[in-house]
């Protein structure tokens, strides 16, 4: 068959789990190309906050932290769904420490593993920290100046004004101000002004953390084997001889090339959530693309191709859920994560009623808001409402902490009500006002009294972790009673979805009638969780994507599991 270009592997997509098979491969002298459909790489993985769920990590062993991997296969066992089999849990609990290990030694990532709780504390085999790791900050001078210019921008919910970029520390810093705090945002301002060549050219910070700092390193490292990566090439098909996927027709430079993949095709496209007729088939109760936070190329080219080929799937009624801020303008959902911990705020639905406790994870709570949404008591929007209290310390998604409220960006004050009153709030939230001060008076009683009897919240490590230091005895609770009160919508959105082909612990792509499509693997949230609905914890996206992609690329190119 002819081809216009022939590589030993293709990839298709960019983000992280791509990237790693793509590095992978070529630092084993494999010929490899990546496409991406978008003018930009990086894909979701960029928007990310970075993090990786790794049960075992030398990192947390180094931090006298060091983990059991039964532990953690009894704990995703517990949470996954009955149709995942125990070979492709085990096959990620076993290799994910082994990944961060190469992509250490090999891509220079630097990780750190950290005190960051499993969001199912009840559940047996959960740990209250050191599964999580976080990036540590990447210098773009450190890279090719043009994969720097194409990388896909991070979340503005990610940086200070949507400018200067940070770690996560750092904001907890910026956020609680213990003494002191002046002088590290002092050192991320200075090193954001003080980049002078930078600061000719772009507002844009240099200084890359969270998931573009993952990016960054791996780009890099990357870049250094030679390997291609095209832009603005989408996937068109996929090429399949005597059942074997042999290559794929992708589109470049406007017209479509056919391209040979000697060793197979990786599918690393992200998920469909961006499709809104896969939405309305897949996610009925959850059909607005606009309330994804994900990047807007997710359509699910790689899967409907697949699907072509007699490919299984698994649970495609699944996503990554979570709780978002839309505003007017944006291509893109805010993901809501520490704000509905933090003190001196409850969220309510349209019946101004409380109806979980509001430090759930993103994950939980999105699927609470699902779950819950009725025509009597919509859930999507929420609200979340707060105090002057709040308002004076901490974010409110877009809404920035001491900046006046006429200095917020037209958008924001568009959809940020303000009232010197509960009534008056209610009344323009257009809540039943009786419901609402009912609500806010039995949230203060309880406060005062010590504990939330309704929900719970504040009693876990997780609950207690983005709550106010400062705040006690429980820092996730204080009453709301200081005038203005506030309140911004809070969507049932979410950051991806998390059902797709279904893979085995190789990540290659199965058949709906038995077997496996030789030539063809899928990694990331193209392929069906190994997660299943549940989000154990921080970075359970990126760590199996990453994992298997590195899987993916042995089996491609029979590279020796050690190596």
């Amino acid at each position: 068959m002819a081809f216009d270009k022939e590589v030993d592997l293709l990839v298709v997509g960019s983000g992280a789990g791509g990237l790693v098979a793509a590095l992978r491969a070529a630092q084993h002298g494999a010929s490899v190309l990546v496409v991406e459909k978008g003018s930009l790489w990086g894909g979701t993985s960029a928007t990310s906050g970075g993090g990786i769920w790794i049960p075992g990590s030398h990192l947390a062993a180094e931090a006298g932290h060091a983990d059991d991997l039964d532990d953690a296969f009894a704990y995703i066992r517990a949470l996954s769904a009955d149709n995942v089999p125990d070979s492709q849990i085990r096959a990620y609990v076993d290799n994910a420490h082994k990944m961060l290990g190469w992509i250490t030694a090999r891509a220079g990532v630097r990780y750190a593993s950290l005190p960051y709780p499993d969001y199912y504390p009840e559940t047996p085999g959960s740990r209250e920290g050191y599964r999580t790791h976080l990036p540590l900050s990447f210098h773009a001078r450190e890279m090719a100046r043009a994969s720097f210019d194409t990388m896909q921008r991070a979340s503005p919910a990610a940086s200070l004004w949507g400018r200067i970029n940070w770690l996560f520390d750092e904001t907890a810093i910026a956020l609680y101000r213990p003494a002191g705090w002046w002088k590290t945002i002092g050192k991320v301002m200075a090193r954001y002004w003080f980049d002078l060549p930078q600061r000719l050219k772009s507002p844009r910070d240099r200084r890359l953390t969270l998931g573009t700092a993952l990016l960054g390193w791996l780009r890099k490292a990357l870049d250094a084997t030679g390997t291609p990566l095209w832009l603005d090439s989408p996937l068109e098909s996929l090429i399949e001889e005597q059942g074997r996927v042999v290559g794929a027709v992708v589109r470049h430079q406007g017209r479509p090339l056919r391209i040979g993949a000697r060793r197979g095709v990786v599918l690393a496209a992200g998920g469909f959530e961006r499709n809104a007729g896969l939405r309305q088939q897949h996610l009925p109760g959850a059909k607005s693309p606009e309330a994804s936070g994900s990047q807007v190329n997710n359509e699910g080219d790689a899967l409907t191709q697949a699907l072509a080929l007699g490919a299984a799937t698994r649970n495609l009624d699944a996503a990554w859920w979570a709780p978002v801020f839309r505003i007017p303008g944006e291509d893109r959902a805010r993901l809501s994560t520490i704000e509905r911990a933090l003190p001196y705020s409850i969220v309510v639905n349209q019946a101004g009623r409380r109806y979980a406790n509001e430090a759930l994870c993103y994950h939980r709570f999105g699927e609470v808001m699902l779950a819950l949404d009725s025509p009597e008591a919509g859930t999507s929007p929420s609200w979340l409402v707060f105090d002057a209290r709040y308002r004076a310390r901490y974010p409110a998604g877009p809404v920035i902490p001491n900046m006046p409220d006429f200095m917020l960006p037209a958008a924001v004050r568009q959809v940020l009500v303000k009232a010197g009153t509960i009534d008056a709030l209610a009344r323009g939230m257009g809540v039943p006002a009786d419901a609402l001060a009912a609500t806010v008076s039995r949230f203060n009683a309880m406060v005062r009294a010590g504990r939330d009897t309704d929900f719970g919240r504040g009693d876990s490590a997780y609950d207690r972790l983005y709550g106010d230091p400062r705040v006690s005895p429980n820092p996730s609770l204080a009453t709301l009673e200081e005038a203005p009160f506030y309140a911004i919508p809070l969507y049932q959105g979410d950051i991806g979805t998390s059902g797709g082909l279904v893979t085995d612990e190789r990540a290659r792509v199965q058949r709906r009638d038995g077997g496996v499509i030789r030539g063809l693997y899928a990694v990331g949230n193209v392929a069906a969780s190994v997660m299943g609905y549940a989000y154990p914890g921080a970075g359970a996206t990126l760590g199996p994507a990453m994992t298997f992609g590195y899987l993916a690329a042995a089996d491609a190119c029979g590279i020796n599991a050690e190596s």
